[in-house]
C-alpha cells in the first residue's frame, strides 16, 4: 500500500473512532483525571495527535489504550504548563494513574466508565433541566448550540446551565461511579426520566416548525440501549422505557403528511409503522412484565403495544386500555394521565362520558395552560355537535400552543366549526 492511501485509511479511522467511541474515551478520561473539562480537553488533544501521528506510524494495536494515554498525559501537560495542578482535588492521584496502562482495563471497565458517566450526569443533587442538558452534551456528544435549539433556550444560558452542573459535582464532590445495590431504584429512577423527557421532545416537540425531532428521540433511544447493555441486571423499568420510546416511535412515518401536518392516531396509515421496531418492542414489554415490579414506563409500553397490535382503529381494545390506565393512575397519579385516560374512556363508552370526566379533570385548574387539554375537549364537544363549546375550547388550545403543525391542525378544526355552524366560531378573521 502506497504512503498515501496508507495515510488515507489511518484518517478514515482516526474519524470513524471519533464518531462512534468518543465518547467512551472521554468517559474514560473523566474517570482518571476527576473533571469534565479536563477530560474534554485531552480528547480533543488525543485526536488531533492521532491525526498527526497515525498516518506516519501507522494505527496501534489498541487504538482506545492509546487514545486515553495520550489525552491523559495531554492533559497532565497541559496542567504543568500553566501550574495548576491545584485545579483538580487531588493531584498526587493523577500522577499515581499517569503510570496506569488503560490497556489494562478489560471491556467491562470500560463499559463501566460509560455507565458511570450517564449515572454522574443525572444525579439527582441536579437540577433537572440540568441533567437533561449534561447527558445531552457528555454522553451523546450533541454541541450546546444544538440542545439550545432543541430546548428553545438561548446557547449562553444552555452553556451555564452545563458550567453550572459540572461546579456542582465538584463541589458536593458528586462520586463518579455507579450507585451500589440501594441506592440504585433511586437513581435509575433519575436517568430514566432524563432519557424519557428527550425522547418526548423528540416525538412530539414542544414547539417550531416540525412535529417531530428525530435526532432526540434517536439519541433518547441509543441512550435507553446503552444502559440495558451496561446493567449488571435486567431492570424492567428499563426495558419498559425502551419499549414505550420504540412502540411510539414505530409510528413516526405516519403521524404527518408530505407537507409536514400532523395525522392523528385513528386516521393514520398503519401500513407505514415500523414493523421491526414494533416486534423489538413488543418482545421488550413482555419481558419486563414478567417482572414483580411494574412501574410506570412498561405500563405506558403496554397501552402502546394495544394500539400496535390492533390491525386497524376499530380492533383497538379501548377496554384494555382503560384498565392499564387505572392501575397507572393508582400507581402514577397526574391530571395529564387521568386525561388521556378520559380520552380512552371516551372512546369505549362515548363522547359524553369522556366529556363529564374531562370538565371535572380540568375543574381542578391544574391544566389551565395545556392546550391538549382544550383540544381534547374540543373534539369531544365537536362530537357532541357542541360547537359553541367546541370553538371556544380550540380557540384557547391555539393561544396557548407553540407547534406550528398542531397549529394549523386546532386551526383546520375551527375553520370545519365554522362552515358547518359560522356563528359557532366567532367572528370572521381579516
Amino acid at each position: 500500500m502506497s504512503d498515501d492511501n496508507a495515510s488515507g485509511v489511518a484518517r478514515s479511522v482516526v474519524e470513524a473512532l471519533y464518531r462512534d467511541d468518543s465518547r467512551r474515551v472521554v468517559a474514560t478520561l473523566i474517570r482518571l483525571l476527576g473533571d469534565f473539562d479536563l477530560a474534554e480537553e485531552g480528547l480533543h488533544e488525543a485526536f488531533r495527535a492521532a491525526l498527526e501521528q497515525w498516518p506516519r506510524d501507522g494505527v496501534p494495536d489498541n487504538p482506545y489504550a492509546w487514545l486515553v494515554s495520550t489525552g491523559r498525559f495531554k492533559a497532565i501537560d497541559s496542567l504543568r504548563r500553566r501550574g495548576k495542578f491545584d485545579a483538580l482535588d487531588d493531584p498526587a492521584a493523577i500522577m499515581d494513574v499517569a503510570g496506569v496502562d488503560p490497556a489494562t482495563r478489560d471491556d467491562e471497565g470500560i463499559e463501566d466508565d460509560r455507565l458511570r458517566l450517564i449515572f454522574t450526569c443525572c444525579h439527582p443533587a441536579l437540577l433537572s433541566d440540568a441533567q437533561v442538558a449534561l447527558t445531552l452534551r457528555e454522553v451523546c456528544d450533541l454541541t450546546t448550540e444544538e440542545i439550545a435549539r432543541a430546548f428553545l433556550t438561548p446557547a449562553a444560558t444552555l452553556a451555564q446551565r452545563i458550567v453550572r452542573a459540572k461546579a456542582k459535582i465538584r463541589s458536593a464532590r458528586i462520586p463518579y461511579e455507579v450507585p451500589g445495590y440501594r441506592e440504585m431504584p433511586a437513581r435509575l429512577d433519575a436517568v430514566l426520566r432524563v432519557i424519557y423527557l428527550v425522547f418526548n421532545e423528540g416525538y412530539a416537540a414542544s414547539s417550531g416548525a416540525s412535529l417531530t425531532r428525530q435526532d432526540l428521540s434517536g439519541e433518547a433511544i441509543r441512550l435507553g440501549r446503552l444502559l440495558i447493555e451496561l446493567l449488571a441486571q435486567p431492570e424492567p423499568e428499563a426495558e419498559g422505557l425502551l419499549a414505550l420510546m420504540l412502540l411510539q416511535e414505530s409510528r413516526r412515518d405516519a403521524r404527518t403528511t408530505a407537507e409536514g401536518d400532523l395525522v392523528l392516531l385513528e386516521d393514520q396509515d398503519r401500513m407505514r409503522w415500523n414493523r421491526g421496531q414494533i416486534r423489538e418492542g413488543l418482545a421488550l414489554v413482555e419481558r419486563a412484565l414478567r417482572h414483580r415490579r411494574v412501574g410506570p414506563y412498561t405500563l405506558q409500553a403496554a397501552i402502546a403495544a394495544v394500539h400496535a397490535r390492533a390491525p386497524d382503529p376499530a380492533a383497538t381494545n379501548w377496554g384494555e386500555i382503560v384498565g392499564l390506565y387505572d392501575v397507572l393512575l393508582r400507581l402514577d397519579p397526574s391530571p395529564v394521565i387521568e386525561l388521556n385516560r378520559a380520552v380512552a374512556l371516551a372512546m369505549r363508552d362515548g363522547a359524553e362520558a369522556g366529556l363529564g370526566l374531562v370538565d371535572r379533570i380540568m375543574s381542578g385548574g391544574k391544566l389551565n395552560n395545556y392546550h391538549i387539554a382544550y383540544a381534547v375537549r374540543a373534539d369531544l364537544c365537536r362530537r357532541l355537535n357542541r360547537h359553541h363549546e367546541a370553538a371556544a375550547a380550540y380557540r384557547r388550545a391555539l393561544e396557548l400552543v407553540g407547534q406550528e403543525p398542531e397549529r394549523r391542525f386546532l386551526q383546520r378544526r375551527l375553520s370545519e366549526l365554522r362552515r358547518l355552524q359560522p356563528e359557532a366560531g366567532g367572528p370572521p378573521e381579516s
